[in-house]
């Protein structure tokens, strides 16, 4: 939540309100949806109350705003392509309630499949929790590693990134989660953890792969509002991914699992740098709910292993 102040108004105001929100929502073209995902971050009421007015009726709702507050705010989403993500500053993400600030990208669901494969190979591996190290590169708001210390409590998660800013907002993040088995690096995907050069059970990463012609020209939400830093690929997209590709070697355990999620259309040119590297095998792609190929897994598999 935004402000742990509360204030009270009536059930009535609160629903001409949202009723107006609502309208002018469908005239902006912004996902009538938004409106209930706002005034949940801004108040005590559920999704279910909303939608079915049952605070209609009752003489007091609290509040973290007054009424102007919202007005404000829900004008920079109409106009301003504010994400709403960042207007009330968390996201919900898995099982996960994530802070959310201009500083870091805002969680996809799409992302959320990284978790099932990782867990899926961890199953087929049979390797215990306990001896796992994961390395989460480019943390950002540590979606991703917060997500792999639930899934896996006795492993070692190491999150990494550049940003200082982003890396304060994953602490936060991993606190209000409750995991404690990260532990959290600042500097250049591997730089910061040298000291882990073959110890990794995983390289896990979701790194800028936007081309860099492209990002002026994606969704204002997304262009005006999210760090280009966290999105901006280079020139075909690949750069970061080719430098994790080349350098992940020196850090994984043979038979070490390593997964990038890429841009629609990037699938082929990276399982074929990873095949260019003799220490990669079992190179696949991976699709995400609507069927598009999303992520890249490979192993290591050293050639005197």
């Amino acid at each position: 939540m935004l402000n742990s102040d509360t204030l009270s108004i009536s059930g009535e105001a609160l629903y001409l309100w949202r009723k107006q929100a609502l309208a002018r929502a469908r005239h902006a073209g912004i996902a009538v949806y938004e409106v209930d995902w706002f005034l949940q971050g801004v108040s005590h009421l559920s999704q279910s109350e909303l939608s079915l007015g049952l605070y209609r009726d009752r003489s007091e709702v609290r509040l973290f705003h007054a009424l102007d507050w919202l007005t404000q705010q829900w004008q920079r989403r109409l106009t301003e392509r504010v994400p709403v993500q960042y207007l009330v500053g968390e996201t919900p993400w898995r099982d996960l309630m994530l802070t959310v600030t201009p500083d870091v990208l805002i969680p996809r669901p799409e992302t959320e499949l990284i978790i099932e494969i990782v867990q899926t190979w961890a199953e087929q591996q049979g390797v215990p929790s306990s001896s796992q190290v994961w390395a989460d590169l480019g943390t950002g708001s540590g979606a991703i590693a917060i997500a792999l210390a639930k899934a896996f409590p006795e492993a070692q998660i190491l999150a990494v990134d550049i940003s200082t800013t982003a890396l304060e907002i994953a602490r936060q993040n991993a606190h209000r989660n409750k995991v404690s088995n990260i532990n959290f690096y600042q500097g250049n995907w591997f730089a910061p953890i040298s000291n882990w050069q073959g110890k990794l059970s995983g390289v896990i990463t979701n790194p800028p792969y936007i081309p860099s012609r492209i990002v002026s020209s994606l969704e204002p939400e997304v262009t005006q509002h999210e760090p280009h830093q966290a999105l901006d690929g280079g020139n075909d997209g690949l750069n970061d991914i080719r430098y994790l590709i080349a350098q992940a070697p020196n850090f994984l355990k043979p038979g070490g699992l390593w997964l990038t999620e890429h841009m629609a259309g990037q699938s082929q040119e990276i399982r074929t740098l990873l095949a260019r590297n003799q220490g990669y095998q079992t190179v696949q792609k991976q699709q995400d709910l609507a069927g598009i190929d999303r992520f890249v897994t490979a192993i290591f598999q050293p050639k005197f292993s």
